[in-house]
């Protein structure tokens, strides 16, 4: 019985005891106290299962699982979807004997697909530690989802490397300066000894940060001067620009971009950590992985995706959220409380908080702890000068099969199998076609 039915039935007898003119006797004051007695033993036992969509995150989220299972003797699972994989993965565990009790969902087009196995977390002990009801996802009224993270991308930039190439990160302000400066590295690629980007791969496990990431930056100024946040019908305004940064991207990497489809995730890390490229487009989650190659801050800043549009000497840094976590309404009453509970704790615990902050990005929780997370120090800095953040827009965009579309357009135009036209259309016609199936 849920604490609420409780509540209902105990208010109900008290009326009624009222309306006798008699007190309650000690038989009902019994069944009351076996029926909360009931209620707290139902909510024991419990225990998390976390479908996590963030392969980069797999060690850290795996070794503060752990912490927690040591000091709360609760057993905490963290399964890993693979890149690219995860709402396929997330349709077929949700309905399964051990479904997740703990998922996430990228914002609205997200919540779309998964709101009837959201547990309402309006009151709960995690979202009473939020900074601003602003970082909720809401289904009506009800908190759908909880935003974990504040994160930010750009291009990371070796400023060794960039230093031997005769630049500063101060002399890269627009895309005009990054196309100077890439194409100067590559004019010189074979006396300096690296390239000026690391490989835009397109394998699933590197696809996103061009499909959705990149495509976002576009996506952002059409929004910007349209004065809208969302739309059934986009323009694709700046594509040109779009195409522009991706040219500058694969034509000024370490590899061909007849490669590009076979390029995985970890090639690009791995390049750019062993000091073979200057530039590597990803996020402020890529920290703890490059530092643990032994990349040091010295060696090391995020410079604003210029693509030639809008007041690009005060841009900022893409910086935003599309992870919201979501409780699994399905799940026992016991695993619902065990899945709050850690959530609480990661978000109050100081192991919990350095974890986030130090390995994914900044916490909009009360008890966060300030990150020592260079990129996340580069944003902080960016709009302390002012700059403007480009925001996440790419949570609008209207499926994963538009992503995919745009992804397999842009690794068939970098390959010389199709022309710039199929990225248009993907994007463009692919969008209007994916929103009218909503």
């Amino acid at each position: 019985m849920k604490k609420k039915t409780v509540s209902v039935l105990l208010a109900a007898a008290m009326a009624a005891a009222v309306l006798a003119g008699c007190s309650k006797s000690k038989k009902e004051a019994a069944e009351v106290t076996v029926e909360e007695t009931q209620e707290e033993e139902s909510l024991e036992g419990g225990q998390v299962y976390y479908l996590n969509s963030r392969p980069e995150a797999d060690e850290a989220w795996q070794q503060i699982a752990n912490t927690y299972t040591e000091q709360t003797g609760v057993a905490v699972t963290v399964v890993t979807a693979a890149s690219g994989t995860y709402e396929e993965t997330l349709s077929e565990e949700i309905t399964g004997d051990k479904a997740p009790t703990l998922f996430q969902v990228n914002g609205p087009v997200g919540l779309a697909n998964w709101s009837d196995y959201c547990y309402d977390l309006n009151g709960s002990s995690l979202y009473n530690e939020l900074t601003s009801d602003a970082y909720t996802l809401k289904d009506g009224e009800a908190v759908a989802g909880i935003a974990y993270v504040i994160e930010s991308y750009g291009i990371i930039t070796n400023t060794e490397l960039l230093g031997k190439a005769g630049y500063k990160v101060d002399d890269i302000r627009s895309f005009a300066d990054l196309k100077k400066a890439a194409e100067d590295i590559t004019a010189h690629k074979d006396e300096l000894g690296f390239s000026a980007f690391a490989s835009a791969g397109m394998d699933p496990s590197s696809d996103w940060r061009f499909k959705t990431h990149l495509a976002n930056v576009p996506i952002y100024f059409e929004y910007q001067t349209d004065n809208i946040n969302t739309t059934t019908a986009i323009k694709g305004t700046y594509l040109d620009n779009y195409r522009n940064i991706w040219d500058l991207y694969i034509n000024n990497a370490t590899c061909d971009p007849g490669e590009l489809a076979d390029k995985t995730g970890d090639d690009a890390e791995t390049e750019f950590a062993n000091g073979e490229a200057v530039f590597y487009q990803n996020g402020s989650w890529e920290y703890a992985n490059l530092t643990g190659k032994g990349m040091t801050d010295d060696q090391l800043a995020m410079i604003p995706i210029y693509i030639g549009v809008g007041d690009e000497a005060n841009q900022g840094l893409c910086t935003g959220t599309e992870n919201y976590w979501c409780v699994n309404n399905e799940s026992s009453k016991a695993d619902i409380k065990a899945t709050i509970d850690f959530l609480t704790w990661m978000v109050t615990s100081s192991e919990g908080c350095t974890m986030l902050a130090d390995t994914i990005g900044v916490i909009p929780f009360r008890n966060a702890v300030d990150s020592t997370n260079l990129f996340v120090l580069n944003d902080r800095q960016y709009t302390a000068d002012g700059k403007v953040p480009v925001a996440w827009n790419f949570t609008t965009m209207p499926s994963e099969e538009w992503k995919n579309g745009v992804g397999s357009a842009l690794t068939a135009y970098a390959a010389g199998t199709e022309k710039w036209d199929a990225v248009v259309s993907a994007f463009v016609d692919g969008w209007a076609s994916e929103y009218a199936l909503k």
